[in-house]
């Protein structure tokens, strides 16, 4: 396996884990009263469009050809810290 397809698959797993935890906070907001849900379903919305930006990403990465990948890398990375991070946070207030 080259570093590519490494790489790809280590986003790829990122990207599973955080997908599965929006889909919790998603489960949780339902579940939550009515004022809080309208809160707790921005947090969610925004969280899936961050998603699919990094998704995005990492569908560009895929299509890099040569060592062309390599420098699609911070950007990559920047979106998947973001990520990350605002995944973390809106846990943190779920809770």
């Amino acid at each position: 396996m080259d570093d590519k397809n490494a790489y790809e698959q280590k986003l790829e797993a990122r990207l599973d884990q955080w997908r599965a935890e929006i889909d919790k906070l998603q489960a949780q907001a339902k579940e939550a009263s009515a004022n809080a849900q309208l809160n707790y379903q921005k947090e969610v919305d925004d969280l899936r469009g961050r998603q699919e930006q990094a998704q995005k990403k990492l569908d560009e990465l895929r299509d890099a050809q040569g060592k062309a990948w390599k420098d699609l890398r911070s950007g990559i990375e920047s979106a998947w810290d973001d990520l990350g991070r605002s995944v973390r946070s809106a846990a943190d207030r779920f809770s």
